[in-house]
């Protein structure tokens, strides 16, 4: 794959087919009557996917089947890796050696085995016999084997290094720091496999409820035609502009990647169309493939549907998916806004040609496209008081109007689309190129979004679980795909309905195999890092992770949140996003927030998940094995390496975002009103667009090298005006330790006060600091006050001493690891209480002086045909 794209030959359509199915959904293909009970089996694992999703589960399924269905995920996922993934690259390709079925047969036993034996493993309390523990290491073993095939050695690899830390943790050659008492195998085995764990733990639970359905409603919502739409309409909106297909690129892959879980089908299936066109008007391959890279790699984190590890944080972080999607909404967003300015300003440094003769206006385009998403905005929230009135008016019998009602949209829009040719992909190398015109084939696809309606409205309006909402939405595009094409052709006048039915029929047959085969993958990845998981729950390496990277970072806020970053990029370069995910998160979240506490900062568990989720999906394009960026290579005929080294660059805006919303909440909208939310959005946004032209050495015209510094420390100040406030007012008051009683008294109800408690270690004896943020409450009087939070404290002289908290008190885990009853006593060391501070937004008045200013000196300078503005 690396070889033929460093060498610079574009590869064909079929070629570029074939590296997604072995990037995604595997490279063996068998035909004949093994393909076809392949395809049985795939169809088989969606089927069941959406009815144990669906309402009617507990009526259609054995309660033993629901309550194992993880184990039958996997037994799923298992099979078909061994079917569809070769073990070698000379393995065969069009049929399927015996030992590859043997592998697959027994893979699905041991997946099976404590849905076969669950009696036998609940009389014994869910531990491992003799027997069990052999099954369970041979399952592990199958697992493992399978996760190469379909993700590469690397997530294999790390798994057998942590199971190796089980068994040999007590050895004399692990470093003291981390050296546990080890575990036997029938413990280790219980622990991995028989309980939930490890194998069966939350990940895999996640990609059994939830990820199946997301990646099967992408996938026929493809098939249905929705991905050449929203490409085709992303065209005629931006494609007259100057380096309007890179534009276009950007748009049609934030809507393709809501289809499309992989970033690299993503490429391939946009990039074939954008690519071409972008080297057209002047980006080389290189920069035509890392625009559809970064584009297509970003789609992971647009909500309403992003990545898996977006469910994953449901989990995790104990919130419901509406807020994580709600905190994921800004930077995802502003994200995508920087990187069409990021393409903006390489047509306008390059002076780039436009496509066609028509004749657009920047702004119009923006205002229309503002529109159209407001507007779909708009329709997905105020459906919720017709039904509403449907369901007030009708009772029992609403939900069978509702679905009437929505045949009937249904009905109507694709009566619409008849009236309209069906759409086809131009070629994008025909020497004559006319660009699709917006009012012309609006109509044709109008219908695709009444799936995304549905899907937004029992996730946003109803707040139904994102399993249950996925469900109708699926459910919505079976009745599509079979009935879309004798619609039409019935709307048409055409006699040929038989016909057009069948054909809807192997589209759905279809879209129910790919969504099966593009989730063997994540699956897999889900099932090999909850052998991590296990680990760090069995062992607690999580602590001494946390010390140890304490003792690397020097407690340092930023240093941590670097090493984080560089070990997500590492990771990265042989994981997928999901595996990445779990394995950083579960060894690192939980250490970022106890030093930024140690710090004085209250970073928010989400904020932390999403700052690992972001560095994780940059997986696809960091070089060496960017996997995103080969795959553009592939297309463009340029070099692979190269392409992912732009990529990463045009990325420098997703990769700052995340330290920004650490110390910045106010960007993933935590505690922010409504009027609130829309001056974030705006400052942010203008934020990104000011620290992409610093980073690109272009505003109105090419920046000097201080404008660009001044344009980055800008973009700094409106993302974080609180550095510099904190600098001319600081935020907190020290008081003597002693004043804690008196601080809290005369705080305001509402105000946070910063208290850190020293003492020793339960266990080493060590002296140790732990930061508490102590709310006020209504209570009068600061001794009350710290009695209703569980805080009990006594003064000796110049000496506050902690009493050890009753259990169930706020803060008695907080402080539970520390010895109340040695020799040296607990006390309070630093006391913060909050200061009068001015409102920290004042600073973006001298930041956006600085930038009207920066702007009035480049406009002086800048020739009067590149400003930037195209025609």
């Amino acid at each position: 794959m690396s070889d033929k794209s460093e060498k610079g030959r574009e590869l064909s359509e079929e070629e570029l087919q074939e590296l997604v199915a072995a990037s995604d959904a595997g490279a063996r293909n068998p035909v004949g009557s093994v393909g076809t009970f392949l395809a049985v089996v795939a169809i088989t694992w969606s089927a069941f996917q959406v009815l144990l999703a669906s309402p009617l589960a507990n009526l259609l399924l054995p309660g033993s089947v629901i309550n194992n269905s993880r184990q039958i995920h996997l037994a799923f996922a298992i099979f078909l890796a061994f079917m569809a993934y070769p073990a070698l690259k000379s393995s065969p390709r069009h049929y399927i050696p015996i030992q590859d079925w043997i592998l697959g047969l027994a893979g699905v036993f041991c997946a099976l085995y404590g849905y076969i034996f669950y009696q036998k493993i609940v009389d014994r309390g869910g531990l491992a016999d003799d027997v069990d523990k052999w099954f369970a290491l041979a399952g592990l073993v199958l697992l493992f084997e399978a996760a190469r095939r379909a993700l590469g050695p690397v997530m294999a690899i790390i798994a057998v290094i942590f199971l190796c830390y089980v068994f040999f943790g007590s050895s004399e050659f692990v470093p003291d720091q981390i050296r546990w008492a080890g575990a036997s195998l029938k413990k280790a085995m219980s622990h991995m496999w028989i309980t939930s764990e490890g194998v069966f733990g939350i990940a895999l639970n996640v990609s059994t409820k939830f990820v199946f359905l997301f990646v099967l409603f992408g996938a026929l919502l493809d098939k249905a035609g929705a991905g050449n739409y929203f490409i085709k309409m992303a065209f005629g909106a931006l494609g007259h502009l100057r380096g309007g297909p890179a534009k276009a690129a950007v748009v049609g892959s934030a809507a393709t990647g809501l289809i499309s879980g992989s970033s690299i089908a993503n490429v391939v299936t946009t990039g074939t169309f954008t690519i071409p066109l972008m080297k057209r008007v002047g980006f080389s391959s290189e920069q035509a493939g890392a625009v559809e890279v970064a584009s297509s790699v970003n789609g992971q984190i647009m909500p309403p549907v992003m990545g898996a590890a977006a469910f994953l944080m449901v989990e995790y972080v104990g919130i419901s998916y509406v807020e994580v999607i709600t905190h994921a909404f800004l930077p995802a967003v502003i994200s995508y806004i920087a990187l069409v300015y990021i393409v903006h300003l390489e047509a306008v440094k390059r002076n780039m040609p436009t496509i066609g003769n028509k004749v657009v206006s920047l702004g119009r385009t923006i205002g229309g496209m503002f529109v159209f998403f407001a507007g779909f905005a708009a329709l997905c929230y105020l459906t919720q008081y017709p039904v509403r009135a449907v369901m007030s008016v009708m009772g029992d019998a609403s939900g069978w109007v509702l679905s009437l009602l929505v045949f009937l949209a249904y009905v109507l829009l694709v009566k619409l689309a008849s009236t309209t040719e069906d759409l086809e992909l131009d070629d994008p190398k025909s020497e004559i190129l006319e660009l699709p015109e917006i009012a012309k084939i609006y109509k044709s696809g109008l219908y695709y979004l009444l799936p995304i309606i549905v899907l937004v409205y029992f996730l946003m309006i109803e707040r139904k679980s994102p399993g249950l909402s996925a469900f109708w939405a699926t459910f919505l595009l079976f009745g599509i795909l079979l009935t879309q094409r004798p619609l039409k052709a019935m709307f048409r006048g055409e006699s040929e309905w038989t016909n057009t039915f069948r054909e809807g029929v192997v589209d759905l047959l279809q879209g129910l195999i790919d969504g099966a085969r593009n989730m063997i993958g994540i699956g897999l990845a889900t099932a090999t890092a909850g052998v991590i998981v296990g680990t760090v729950s069995l062992t607690g390496i999580g602590q001494v992770m946390a010390d140890f990277v304490e003792f690397l970072s020097g407690g340092n806020l930023i240093l941590m949140l670097i090493f984080v970053a560089i070990l997500s990029l590492i990771l990265g370069m042989g994981l997928p996003t999901t595996a990445n995910y779990i394995v950083v998160s579960s060894l690192m979240v939980g250490v970022v927030v106890e030093l930024g506490a140690q710090s004085g900062l209250i970073v928010p568990l989400i904020a932390v998940h999403l700052f690992v989720f972001y560095f994780g999906i940059m997986a696809d394009v960091t070089p060496p094995v960017g996997l995103a960026s080969f795959a553009a290579a592939a297309v463009s005929g340029g070099d692979a390496i190269k392409t992912g080294f732009i990529a990463f660059f045009y990325s420098l805006r997703t990769v700052a975002l995340p330290f920004v919303f650490i110390f910045n909440t106010d960007l993933l909208l935590i505690d922010v009103t409504w009027f609130q939310g829309i001056i974030v959005f705006i400052i942010a946004t203008i934020g990104i667009l000011v620290f992409t032209a610093g980073t690109m050495g272009w505003f109105i015209t090419k920046s000097n090298i201080v404008e660009s510094i001044v344009l980055i420390l800008i973009a700094f100040t409106l993302f974080r005006p609180g550095f510099f406030m904190n600098m001319i007012q600081p935020p907190f008051i020290e008081r003597a330790p002693t004043e804690l009683i008196q601080a809290v008294g005369d705080a305001s109800p509402g105000q946070e006060m910063r208290v850190v408690v020293s003492g020793p270690d339960f266990d080493t004896l060590e002296m140790k600091d732990v930061s508490l943020l102590v709310p006020v409450s209504e209570e009068e009087g600061g001794e009350q006050r710290l009695e209703t939070l569980g805080l009990t404290v006594l003064e000796e002289g110049e000496t506050l001493i902690v009493e050890e908290p009753f259990p169930g008190t706020r803060y008695f885990e907080k402080l539970g690891s520390f010895d109340f009853y040695g020799d040296t006593p607990v006390t309070v060391t630093a006391v913060r209480a909050p200061s009068d501070q001015m409102p920290k937004e004042l600073m973006f008045i001298p930041a956006l002086l600085l930038l009207a200013a920066i702007a009035w000196l480049q406009s002086r300078r800048a020739p009067a045909n590149r400003e930037g503005v195209p025609a």
